[in-house]
C-alpha cells in the first residue's frame, strides 16, 4: 500500500498540500500520480484535507496532530489500516505531485527483492544531480557503498572532493519503503544525535546499526516546497 502523509501545518508553506496543481488540489495529485502502482491511502491530521479527498474518491486516514514526523503518521495510520505485518508500505510525500509512477513501482519491487533480510530496514531511491545542485542543502545527498547500501546522508555535498572532478553526487528522493513490521519497529528506535543535527530521520536507522537499500531512478519530478517551487510546479503544466 502507498501511504501519503499529509500534515496540513507547515511552517514554510502553510497549507501547501492544498495548493493547487492545474486545478487539483497537491494532495489529490500526488494520490493521482501513483494510484496504478498500489492501493492509495492518505494519512492526515486534518478534516479539510479528509473531506477533500472523500470528495475526490481517495481513501483517508485520520491521525494524530502530535506526530513529529511523515514516518510516524504513515505508521499510525498502517496500525488504523490494519495492516499485515509483512504489508510492504510505500511513503510518498504529499508534495511529490510530479512523481512518476515507475520510480514508486521500482521502489516497491526493491522492497519486495529485500523483505526478508531483517538487517534492511528502509529502502529508498536517490536520482543523479548536478555539481551545482549538490551545493543546495534543500537537496539531500547520499553516498552509497559498491553493494547499493546507503553510507550517509547529508545536507552537505558528500563526499568531498578534495582533488577536484567528481561529479557523481547523488541527490535522495524522499520516498521510503518497508514492510509495516520494519516501519513499526523503524519508529520505536530511539531518536539519533545526527538525525536531530542534519533534521534527517532517515539517518536514525543508520545511526542503530540497520541498513537502508537504495535504488537508482530516472526522474524529472521535484518536491514543492516552498511558494516559489508551487511557481515552478506551474510554469510546467
Amino acid at each position: 500500500m502507498i501511504i501519503i502523509p499529509a500534515r496540513l501545518g507547515s511552517t514554510r508553506f502553510p497549507k501547501k498540500v492544498l495548493a493547487d496543481i492545474g486545478g487539483t488540489p497537491m494532495v489529490v495529485a500526488t494520490a493521482n500520480a501513483v494510484k496504478s502502482v498500489d492501493d492509495v491511502a492518505v494519512a492526515t491530521d486534518s478534516k479539510e484535507v479528509m473531506d477533500i479527498c472523500k470528495s475526490n474518491n481517495i481513501k483517508a486516514v485520520m491521525t494524530s496532530s502530535e506526530h513529529k514526523s511523515g514516518t510516524d503518521r504513515i505508521n499510525e495510520a498502517a496500525a488504523r489500516l490494519g495492516l499485515d505485518d509483512n504489508e510492504i508500505i510505500i511513503n510518498v510525500q504529499a508534495d511529490e505531485p510530479f512523481i512518476e509512477p515507475e520510480v514508486v513501482e521500482k521502489l516497491k519491487q526493491l522492497v519486495e527483492s529485500t523483505c526478508n533480510n531483517n538487517r534492511i530496514m528502509i529502502c529508498s531511491a536517490y536520482k543523479a544531480i548536478s555539481k551545482e545542485d549538490a551545493k543546495d542543502p534543500n537537496i539531500v545527498k547520499v553516498i552509497t557503498d559498491e553493494s547499493g547500501f546507503a553510507i550517509y546522508f547529508s545536507r552537505s555535498m558528500i563526499p568531498y572532493d578534495r582533488d577536484g572532478g567528481f561529479d557523481s553526487y547523488k541527490g535522495h528522493l524522499g520516498l521510503y519503503g518497508f514492510t509495516r513490521r520494519m516501519l513499526e519497529n523503524f519508529c520505536n528506535l530511539p531518536h539519533a544525535p545526527l538525525e536531530h543535527i542534519e533534521k534527517l530521520e532517515q539517518l536514525r536507522a543508520l545511526s542503530h546499526g540497520y541498513a537502508i537499500a537504495m535504488t537508482e531512478v530516472k526522474t524529472e519530478s521535484f518536491g514543492i516546497d516552498t511558494p516559489e517551487d508551487l511557481q515552478r510546479a506551474i510554469a510546467c503544466l
